[in-house]
């Protein structure tokens, strides 16, 4: 990631992602009431620019190998902006499923953004089949693009009870008057069981 970024970056941009990085790697954890690579990801933006500043924080983070307790400040006390780069930097710092909880609340918001975040690898690893099935629906009723959503294919395939809940879904919008997500027929359609006589849809047995 750093390389094709720091490309994209103009000198002094460059200059200060690279001494953010190298003060995040010196001085991981936690030093008095704020890390010093706390302060940077708050500057991300204004320093790299705003279409850079997710990969730059997630860069930071990793550098700062921040754990889960780390990861959980930043969240609860950081912008929305820096929340989704916590959410974007679980797959590579958080190997289990500790982190979870971070990702059950940015599915309770109705910002669209972190909802996506939510729903990249980190989510699509450890989402328990319940919640992940409703975090589709609600990226349905919220306008987010199901290509948003990590392993959508693996993990809604020969999934009967995915695809009852978005029939009854696409039913409630039609009674309701109201359009039916497009996007909605494609997940369903990524429900269908295998075929009855185990064999894929190349002619190979699954």
């Amino acid at each position: 990631m750093r390389g094709p970024l720091t490309a994209r970056l103009d000198d002094p941009a460059r200059v200060w992602l690279d001494r953010a990085l190298a003060e995040a790697a010196d001085h991981p954890g936690t030093h008095g009431p704020i890390s010093v690579w706390e302060l940077r990801l708050a500057e991300a933006g204004r320093r790299c620019g705003t279409e850079h500043a997710d990969a730059v924080r997630v860069l930071i983070l990793h550098a700062a190998r921040a754990d889960t307790t780390a990861l959980d400040r930043v969240y609860r006390q950081g912008t929305a902006d820096e929340r989704r780069a916590v959410l974007h930097a679980l797959p590579h710092l958080v190997p289990g499923p500790d982190a979870l909880h971070l990702v059950e609340d940015a599915l309770r918001t109705n910002d669209t953004r972190l909802v996506a975040a939510a729903l990249g690898p980190y989510g699509a690893r450890h989402l328990a089949p319940h919640d992940w099935r409703h975090a589709v629906l609600k990226c349905l009723f919220t306008g987010v693009p199901v290509d948003e959503i990590t392993d959508l294919a693996r993990r809604a395939h020969g999934d009967t009870e995915l695809a009852r809940m978005l029939g009854a879904f696409a039913d409630e919008r039609t009674a309701a008057g109201r359009p039916v997500p497009g996007d909605l027929y494609r997940v369903v359609a990524l429900t269908a069981p295998p075929p009855a006589d185990g064999t894929g849809t190349d002619g190979k047995e699954t």
